[in-house]
């Protein structure tokens, strides 16, 4: 898979969410997501509803995956300088 699939597919699942994807072979993937759906969630329920999202594709396609989940609010606390940060 590559890191616009991926995207695609974590996108779908959580509407006005922000994804970044990285990966150097496309089978090992960083992601870090900013959603709303996020909020109240420990990091556990965060990361079942990234994985929730791919499916299928965890443990195939998708070798390793390691994810960032942050509310909006915890990604402006994190990144201050970003004016625009998404608010999804």
């Amino acid at each position: 898979m590559t890191p616009g699939e991926i995207s695609a597919l974590i996108s779908a699942q959580l509407p006005s969410c922000r994804v970044t994807i990285e990966s150097e072979d496309n089978t090992h993937f960083a992601a870090t997501v900013v959603s709303a759906a996020f909020a109240g969630l420990p990091q556990l329920g965060r990361h079942r509803l990234v994985y929730q999202a791919l499916g299928t594709r965890m443990g195939a396609e998708i070798h390793a995956l390691s994810i960032r989940a942050h509310t909006p609010e915890e990604w402006l606390r994190l990144n201050p300088a970003e004016e625009n940060a998404p608010r999804g």
